[in-house]
Order: structure tokens, then sequence, then C-alpha cells
């Protein structure tokens, strides 16, 4: 590897964007999974989960820390040898610490009191620095501590959608509309998301107007946790909504509103009880053999109630939801029922339903 040190300022951020360039090449893209349920063959509907956890960093948020990195450095924001700090829950901070030791950059990740300590290892072994703080404060914390050792407070809530290109670059929507090509349905009755930084349903949200296949679009509906304030903002459209509830499914879902999370695009949000979200992620490791984040569990709770939606009304058609991260990072959390019984959580009922819905197809 050449040796940054000796480049002018110039030539290192060339090479900064040419070594994350010829990462991406090394990777492939990420898979789209279809769902092999009887229930759904039944009903001519077809559901598929794209599978960011195949990503280097095991998930969605890789995508996500490529296109911030690239955006800093093309701004003439990050620069060699100084810190980038993040305020992150976990998995963007993976990201970021990734790329910062493609870098050689300094990494230094502000997270929640209550981050999985399995992404805190993550980060670590990455070579990133935990700073941990409360809620609501990691932002602030963050900014200021970037300010303190010229670093870069890469602020990933305010710059997720203006980072990524929704127009292609082989971005997630249109990553999804190729895998599509060949499928029965390939435009989609319905793309069900989460939202944490918003960037991810801005993206498609857009990328949906921009490219519509013969008139038709897809309803863009974001899947969002307790705690949250995305499901409120949508409906009043008040930006001064907060909420004092700390979320438990990590990743998704926020107590303020983020300057990225662009309403206009998204269709509804749907808000999904947390034992609605861990019994998805449950039901799901079993059908596909492979354990979840609680993310994909919120999004598959509620692509489950659109589906008993078109049963019911005789509709056939696809569905494409995201498979947002790796979960064995949650074996001390979700996929523990210790946890849930210190947090006070009793997923049977929720369980229970979901189950009903595999075999009738009701919800």
């Amino acid at each position: 590897m050449p040796n940054p040190s000796t480049k002018t300022d110039t030539q290192w951020t060339q090479w900064a964007v040419k070594e994350i360039t010829a990462d991406y090449a090394r990777s492939s893209d990420t898979h789209l999974l279809k769902c092999a349920l009887p229930i759904l063959e039944q009903h001519d509907i077809h559901l598929y989960f794209k599978d960011e956890s195949t990503h280097p960093t095991r998930s969605l948020k890789h995508r996500l820390a490529r296109s911030l990195f690239l955006h800093g450095l093309c701004s003439g924001w990050i620069r060699r040898n100084r810190p980038i700090i993040e305020a992150s829950s976990g998995s963007t901070a993976v990201s970021e610490a990734y790329f910062c030791r493609l870098l050689q950059l300094p990494f230094i990740a502000v997270v929640p009191d209550d981050t999985a300590p399995n992404k805190i290892k993550e980060i670590e072994f990455l070579g990133g620095q935990i700073i941990r703080s409360s809620g609501a404060a990691i932002y602030d914390r963050a900014a200021d501590m970037a300010k303190d050792l010229g670093g870069y407070y890469m602020d990933q809530f305010s710059r997720a959608e203006q980072a990524t290109d929704w127009r292609g670059n082989n971005n997630i929507a249109e990553s999804i509309f190729q895998q599509l090509t060949h499928e029965k349905y390939p435009v989609p009755r319905y793309i069900v998301v989460g939202a944490g930084t918003g960037g991810t349903s801005a993206t498609i949200g857009r990328y949906i107007r921009y490219f519509p296949i013969d008139g038709e679009r897809p309803e863009l509906i974001v899947a969002d946790p307790e705690g949250s304030v995305f499901f409120d903002f949508f409906r009043t459209g008040d930006h001064t909504l907060t909420s004092q509830t700390n979320g438990r499914i990590e990743g998704i879902g926020r107590p303020r509103v983020e300057q990225s999370f662009i309403r206009a695009v998204i269709d509804n949000v749907i808000r999904v009880p947390d034992t609605a979200s861990i019994a998805g992620l449950r039901f799901i490791e079993g059908l596909l053999g492979k354990k979840v984040g609680g993310s994909t569990g919120t999004n598959v709770f509620v692509a489950f109630q659109l589906i008993s939606r078109m049963i019911e009304a005789h509709t056939s058609g696809s569905i494409v939801t995201l498979l947002c991260d790796d979960g064995e990072r949650y074996s001390d959390t979700y996929y523990s029922d210790t946890w849930l019984h210190e947090q006070g959580l009793d997923i049977s009922e929720h369980l229970r339903l979901i189950e009903h819905f595999a075999k009738t197809g009701e919800l």
C-alpha cells in the first residue's frame, strides 16, 4: 500500500477516494432473498428480503458509511490524520470504523449507554474508540469532541439523505429493481423499510418517483418502533416532536425528528410494538435459517400486515423489505429470554399472531 503520509492534501483525497472505490469493487452486491412461505404461494404474493447483512460490516449501514465518506472527502471536510467522530447506536459506527481503518484515520464513536455489547466489540476490533453517553446527549457530545480535537463530525442524521445519489450509482433502490427484473411482479406493490437517519427511505422514495415503470409506483411504507417520533411526525408535520422513551429496537426509530427523514416521499408510517418486532425476528430466523436484527423484525411485522390486507382484498403482487443486519450481534438481547424478562417483555401473543398469519394469511 502506498504511504499516504507522503502525499499532498489533494493527492491524499484522491488516494482515499480510490481506496473506497477499490473496496467497493471487491464487494459483490447483496442478495435478494425470496421468502418461501406456503400461504404466500397460495395467494400469488411474493415477499423478498434485501439481505444487507452480507456487506463487509454486516449491515445496511455499510452503504451509508461509504456514501458519507465519499461525500465528506469530495466536499473537502475529511482530511488526513484528523479523527472522524460519529454519534451512533452501533451499526453505523461499525461501518465507519471499517472505513477509517481503510483510510488510516482515527475514529471515535459516541454511543448510547444501552448499545448492544457485541456492537461495541466490533467497533473496538476495527480500531474505534468508544465514548458512552445518554440518549439525546450523543449528538452534542460528538459535535463538541470534533471541535475540540480538530476532527470531523460525520453527523449521519443530518447528512444521510444528502450523501447518497438517489438517482442511481448502485444505490439500494437501483439494486432492488435490477434484481426484480426477471420476477413475476418486477414492480412491488409495497416497499417496507425502517427509518433511523431516514436516508434509506429518502433514497428509495426519490428513486421510485424518478424511475416510474409503465406508470406504476410502489407504495413506500416506513415501519416505526415504540418510542420513535416518526409515526407522529408523519401525521402532524411537527418538527419539534421529541420522545423521552429509550427505544429498544436498535438502528431505527428516533427520539427527535431527523433532518434526513423526508416525510413527503413516504406513503405511510406504521407503528410496531417492540414485542411484535422481536416476535417477528424470531419467526424469520426459523424461516430463513439465520438470525436477524430487531429492525428486520419490525419490517417483517409490517410486511405481514400488508400481505394480510392483500389477501383479504384478493390482490396479488410483490413486497420488498430489508434484512437490515446480522442478528448474531443481538444474541445477548433480542435472542435472550433472560433479557426479555429483564425488560418486562412477553412476545408470546405476537408470536402466536404471526404463526396464525403463516397458516391463514390473517393478521
